[in-house]
């Protein structure tokens, strides 16, 4: 359920979290009154606060405590409370918010890592493993996290031939057979028409055998990553009700059946992190070492997520933060992660693990500056 909070609110909800991401102190009205300016009283605060634990942003970690931020609360945070966010926002509202909010310097901070990365890193002179390794602990080392970057997909499938099948009534197969031969398939439902324009079978099987043709001339011995960039607005206006549905379809059919050809993760800054407070519990340490050491396979999946078609030459960040890590062990962890790309297509991605209370803003901006210098040194390696 979408919360929709009053700018006091989100003005105290911004102060909150950063208290507890500075001192990692349950968070009381007093500090708050102290530390920021917020025009109101600390009777106020505590009005709000309470306001805001009922609507399951902030929590008490026992009675007599302040307060600390949710999962909820950060997501908030990171959604519509930080420098980036505002600038989705309408005129009204980021006026509203930049009266309230002070600049973060993200923009700066992006430009200062791009310049550090270039002062300490020379890819001219070597080679793509040592430079991801530099870049690794750089990035630890600016963000005070885990960083983890992905060693580059270079060899990919390539397309030898696709087939859209009808099976029966409403179902297709999309069947796709690489150069080495190997056949991945996928089922999926037709996009639903109006009863009245509901097609003879017959017609159906022509219109896909018409849209089979289509792809093959655009994307035979081209690399599966490529099929979810595929200009769909091409096909003609009486196939446009395939297009989208099997954009989607042929994107989740690369991502389900992409294979890393090494899923070897570049780790760099565990023992700081695992100083944090969050991690003093040895067991909960064990399982993150164990998933960085062990199972890497599963962290690579989960980082190296391809963006949406629609999304290719937008800056992607890609936050998740607690409970929304499918993978146990880091479910009291944030990962923030972007890829890096050969071209527009993705071949690797660049992240960084750290406990919820971290430096969403400086954190977003280090992955993003890292994944951009990445991508520039992959070109020359990759020309």
């Amino acid at each position: 359920m979408e919360v929709q909070l009053t700018n006091r609110q989100q003005h105290i909800l911004w102060a909150t979290v950063r208290h507890y991401i500075a001192t990692a102190e349950p968070v009381g009205s007093k500090a708050l009154v102290e530390e920021y300016d917020l025009g109101v009283s600390s009777a106020t605060i505590r009005n709000v606060m309470g306001v805001l634990e009922k609507s399951g942003l902030l929590y008490q970690p026992h009675t007599s405590a302040g307060r600390v931020p949710s999962d909820s609360g950060y997501r908030i945070y990171v959604d519509q409370l930080i420098t980036p966010s505002l600038r989705s926002r309408s005129v009204s509202q980021t006026d509203a918010l930049a009266s309230l909010l002070p600049r973060s310097g993200t923009e700066t901070l992006g430009r200062e890592v791009e310049v550090a990365l270039q002062k300490r890193l020379q890819w001219e002179d070597w080679s793509l493993e040592t430079l991801l390794q530099g870049a690794a602990q750089i990035l630890a080392t600016l963000s005070g996290c885990i960083s983890l970057i992905t060693m580059p997909q270079t060899t990919t499938a390539l397309l030898r031939h696709l087939q859209l099948v009808q099976i029966e009534a409403g179902r297709i197969m999309l069947i796709v057979v690489t150069d080495s031969y190997e056949t991945h398939s996928r089922l999926m439902d037709l996009p639903s028409v109006p009863e009245e324009t509901q097609r003879d079978p017959e017609v159906i099987d022509r219109e896909l055998q018409i849209v089979s043709n289509f792809l093959n001339s655009h994307l035979r011995g081209r690399s599966l990553l490529e099929l979810a960039y595929l200009d769909w607005s091409q096909l003609d206006q009486e196939f446009q009700r395939y297009g989208e549905f099997l954009k989607n379809s042929v994107a989740e059919l690369t991502r389900r059946n992409a294979a890393p050809a090494a899923t070897q993760i570049m780790v760099r800054g565990v023992a700081e992190v695992l100083r944090q407070p969050e991690f003093s519990q040895l067991q909960q340490a064990q399982t993150i070492i164990h998933l960085l050491e062990e199972e890497q396979d599963q962290l690579w999946r989960l980082i190296f997520e391809e963006p949406d078609a629609e999304d290719v030459g937008k800056p992607r960040v890609t936050v998740r933060i607690g409970a929304e890590n499918p993978l146990e062990p880091i479910r009291t962890c944030t990962l923030i992660s972007s890829t890096y790309r050969r071209g527009s297509i993705p071949v690797g991605s660049v992240g960084v693990l750290g406990p919820t209370r971290l430096d969403y803003e400086s954190a977003i901006a280090v992955v993003a500056a890292a994944a951009d210098y990445l991508s520039e040194a992959f070109g020359y390696f990759n020309p």
